[in-house]
């Protein structure tokens, strides 16, 4: 026999389909094809939510117009927050201050008579710190009038008050602008903050790291 002639046992024999080995690697495939759809499929699970088209300081009514519609994966979480499937309710405004595109939380928003902090005017005439932005905690200090036309020694009237608005104030003639604050007071210090002003009290504000006051 020649060196090129193949006995009929070692022969190459196309496989079959009947082959189990063959089978079984089929299977094999199209089960990781399908584990690999699924996680994928699962990983791309998003839903519709809102977020603030600009940002909405507390007292603020919520309005649709004042939302976006984007595509988030909230998971176990969207029933916490704001979605278009659930809608925008009407006549409530916002207790909590919402950054702009940030998610709408559902308890960021109630009824009016039920919010605890009102926004107030407070005008400072000495440059803010760069920290003292709508959203950040300031401690607002009051110096009454004394006797001799100068201030008595200032004292701590709002600890850890939250920012709602910034905005400038108007220039006096040979004086320096000065800058309105809108800072969220509860009802309790209301009349103190009030009577401070009325006295033409000279109010300064101090940024706290340190956040919301005792």
């Amino acid at each position: 026999m020649s060196v090129g002639t193949v006995t009929g046992g070692a022969r190459l024999k196309k496989p079959s389909w009947k082959d189990p080995r063959l089978l079984i690697g089929v299977l094999l495939v199209l089960a990781s094809v399908g584990g690999v759809i699924s996680l994928v499929g699962a990983a791309d699970q998003t839903a519709e939510a809102y977020t603030a088209r600009e940002s909405i300081a507390v007292g603020e009514k919520l309005t649709a117009d004042k939302l976006n519609r984007v595509k988030v994966r909230l998971g176990d979480v969207e029933q916490y927050y704001l979605t278009p499937a659930t809608g925008v309710p009407d006549g409530l405004v916002a207790v909590q201050r919402i950054g702009k595109d940030q998610l709408v939380p559902r308890g960021s928003f109630g009824q009016p008579d039920g919010l605890d902090r009102k926004p107030v005017a407070v005008t400072v005439d000495e440059a803010l710190p760069a920290q003292a932005v709508a959203g950040s905690r300031v401690d607002v200090w009051v110096a009454l009038p004394d006797s001799r036309n100068g201030f008595s020694q200032p004292t701590l009237l709002l600890p850890g008050a939250e920012i709602a608005q910034v905005t400038p104030g108007s220039t006096a003639l040979g004086s320096a602008r000065s800058t309105v604050v809108m800072v969220l007071v509860t009802d309790a210090q209301m009349p103190n903050l009030l009577g401070a002003q009325a006295n033409k009290a000279k109010i300064s504000v101090v940024w706290n790291p340190g956040g919301a006051g005792s």
